[in-house]
């Protein structure tokens, strides 16, 4: 992979900032997801962006927007790294977003800071991602972000055990430390701690080591898509649920496979910053336009990261054009109504301050599909992992 010196790469970007070439077209590199077994998020991106320009217009101020879409193939931080590269010198774009995975999010903070690009993260939900550049905002969440609620949660349900199952990278420690510590501090004991590999696709093993310990409920995360559905699929095969160990989450009865897993899910619990069955007016016109323009589209929280994500750099592209630093001022403590709810940005973090809901599993009696029904809501959460 050719190597660009930083001394070379910001004078390059600096130069080609300064042309005029970037006074009209503000350019967005989105890098995703658009193959391989994670293609789902580069989709859900891409019909959301494409959403909100077709009922907001390609204009945002004096200056047209363009968005170029790069695929990344999953989490491949040298490739990440590369198509940023290219992004900013070939393409001469102005703002990135995308980011599915921390260690491409993390791959590219040192070129960011280099050419001073607002970059907007529409899942990557490691908490210290954005301590790793100043030009980092993120429309999605962290994992102590909701899972800390739901260990309080929890732990006031009455159930004082807990075995905490969860993915062997960032994310995943996110969540199983941010757990662990708020559940323990009310008084519950998490009596073991199961770290999975990334690439394991048989859950058995684990489902049974949760199962001997006979917690009173298991915490799970694992990054969205097959890996989910696998351990969620595996857990109620297993007979857990019938046995009274309840399943806890957060992203594990996302919408993209909520239907596959039949009535078995119906019951599941999870804290989360988003459901599709959100009761508000400006969730039901966001899965209306979707629908409308994309029919056989499914929104979850991928969905609503990339259409918050692309609000913001609107919101950036109206105040600043292409002046970074600039933009970042105009929105570090922008508000707006998202189909979620209401989100803030908060000027510390630069990760959206938003409700946390617990959910539960159930068939709709209208539409006869499962839903992640709210049952509660904790309001204005930020990133609790901020100071960790």
């Amino acid at each position: 992979m050719h190597i660009f010196k930083r001394a070379a790469l910001a004078a390059t970007i600096a130069a080609l900032c300064s042309s005029d070439s970037w006074a009209d077209t503000i350019k967005v590199g989105v890098i995703a997801e658009f193959s391989g077994p994670f293609a789902m998020y580069g989709k859900q991106y891409r019909e959301a962006v494409e959403t909100y320009v077709a009922k907001h217009g390609t204009q945002a101020g004096e200056h047209t927007i363009e968005f170029i879409y790069k695929d990344v193939g999953g989490s491949n931080p040298d490739v990440a790294k590369t198509l940023a590269q290219e992004l900013l010198i070939r393409e001469e774009v102005d703002y990135l977003a995308g980011f599915t995975f921390t260690p491409n999010a993390l791959a590219v903070a040192p070129l960011i800071d280099q050419s001073e690009t607002p970059t907007v993260i529409f899942n990557a939900a490691t908490s210290s991602i954005n301590k790793g550049s100043q030009y980092f905002l993120r429309t999605s969440y962290t994992l102590p972000q909701v899972t800390a609620p739901l260990a309080d949660w929890t732990f006031d349900q009455g159930i004082k055990t807990v075995v905490t199952a969860v993915s062997d990278y960032g994310p995943g420690i996110d969540a199983e430390k941010a757990f662990k510590a708020a559940f323990e501090k009310k008084g519950g004991k998490v009596v073991d701690a199961i770290r999975m590999p990334v690439a394991t696709t048989d859950f058995t093993p684990f489902i049974q080591r949760v199962r001997s310990q006979n917690p009173n409920a298991v915490f799970a995360f694992l990054p969205g898509g097959p890996p989910t559905f696998g351990f969620t699929k595996t857990y109620n095969e297993n007979g857990l649920a019938k046995s009274g160990i309840r399943f806890l989450g957060t992203a594990e009865t996302e919408e993209s496979n909520l239907q596959a897993l039949g009535d078995a899910a119906i019951g599941l619990t999870t804290a989360f910053h988003y459901s599709a069955a959100h009761d508000s007016d400006v969730a039901r016109e966001f899965n209306k336009a979707i629908k409308d323009k994309f029919p056989n589209a499914i929104t979850n929280w991928a969905s609503v990261g990339a259409y918050d994500g692309t609000h913001l750099i609107y919101e950036m592209v109206k105040a600043a054009g292409s002046d970074g630093p600039k933009a970042l001022e105009a929105v570090k403590a922008l508000k707006w109504e998202s189909p979620r709810g209401p989100v803030e940005m908060d000027p510390q973090t630069r990760t959206v301050k938003q409700n946390v809901y617990i959910r539960g599993v159930e068939r709709d009696t209208v539409s006869g599909l499962l839903v992640n029904r709210e049952k509660g809501v904790i309001a204005t959460v930020g990133d609790l992992g901020w100071t960790q």
